[in-house]
């Protein structure tokens, strides 16, 4: 736990610091876009390979810490759909702060779609498994049912209550 939270910390001084600064490669292309996949083609078209992967890469790279902290430090954030969302929340306002406060940057909903697709590969590389060996599992109400008689019927359906 305290590695993940000596991460996160490490993690926010880098995306502020990657954030908060006009990009050199962004510099011609800056306007809002609200379209998804709007921007990415001009970086594929437009510049050069390295720029290209930089920013578009680059945007996949800062989403996996994302993935990777998120299950060990907050257990109910766990789960591909909840890391999805959380990161997305926190990229959007991540956006919308850069949009509104630093010179040569907008808001840009194509770095929310691969800040967000960074940290699925993220979760699904190690932040599953990383989650599950801090915290363990959860158990549903279904769980519950199928202890409640024993074992499972063999169709995995849960035990029928018996008839009053």
């Amino acid at each position: 736990m305290l590695a993940a939270f000596a991460g996160t910390v490490l993690f926010s001084l880098a995306l502020a610091h990657v954030t908060l600064e006009p990009s050199a490669a962004s510099a011609g292309l800056v306007h809002s876009n609200t379209r998804p996949g709007a921007s990415i083609g001009p970086y594929l078209d437009g510049v050069s390979v390295r720029e290209a992967a930089e920013q578009l890469g680059g945007n996949v790279l800062l989403g996996v810490p994302f993935g990777v902290l998120l299950p060990v430090l907050l257990p109910q954030a766990r789960g591909l759909v909840r890391v999805a969302a959380v990161t997305a929340v926190v990229m959007t306002l991540v956006e919308l702060i850069q949009g509104a406060l630093v010179t040569g940057r907008a808001f840009d909903v194509d770095d929310v779609i691969l800040n967000t697709t960074g940290a699925l590969l993220g979760y699904l590389l190690l932040g599953r498994r990383m989650g599950r060996a801090v915290h363990p599992r959860r158990h549903h109400w279904w769980h519950r049912l199928t202890r409640r008689g024993g074992r499972a019927p063999a169709g995995g359906s849960a035990p029928v209550p018996p008839a009053r």
